[in-house]
């Protein structure tokens, strides 16, 4: 075997795990919103890790399936409104720090590798700041996914969730 059919045999066997790790590039989102309300009252109706679907209009219900809430390595399990269930992990949690950080274990979502935080903070003139940040990837490592499970869907469908849920928290604590 010549050089030149070397390299060309090893192009292609990289080509897969090059067009992979392209595919998978990190993803991120954070969504930010300032509330009229004092810090402790926003993280009290948002800080319990299975409180989720008592702000939240898009679940309808948020289950412990192991552990105490707000311990890490508790598990809940979350039910999206006319959806699936799917579960979370919880990594950490902080009292005074107003902040928590959950994992994705299992999901019907086009997404892998799923960890978000969120955090309540002191605002201007007596407001909070909530910022609710993830990172991720796609589960689909194609080049090409379908729409629905290409890069830019993975991210609105994140942003999505996020907003709507800072906004009802707004809501609810600013009234």
């Amino acid at each position: 075997m010549n050089r030149r059919t070397l390299v060309l045999a090893a192009l292609a066997l990289a080509a897969p795990w090059c067009a992979q790790g392209a595919a998978l590039k990190p993803l991120s989102v954070v969504e930010t919103i300032e509330i009229a309300a004092p810090v402790a009252k926003v993280w009290a109706a948002s800080k319990d890790f299975d409180s989720l679907d008592k702000w939240h209009p898009g679940f309808a219900k948020d289950v412990l399936t192991k552990g105490p809430n707000n311990a890490p390595g508790a598990v809940r399990a979350l039910t999206i409104k006319d959806g699936p269930t799917f579960t979370e992990e919880l990594l950490s949690f902080s009292e005074p720090g107003h902040t928590y950080q959950y994992r994705i274990i299992e999901s019907p979502l086009p997404l892998q590798n799923y960890v978000a935080t969120f955090t309540v903070k002191p605002g201007k003139e007596g407001t909070t700041v909530v910022t609710w940040s993830a990172k991720f990837t796609r589960k689909n490592p194609s080049d090409n996914p379908p729409e629905a499970e290409n890069d830019e869907a993975a991210v609105k469908l994140i942003t999505g969730v996020f907003q709507a849920g800072l906004v009802n928290l707004k809501t609810q604590t600013e009234s």
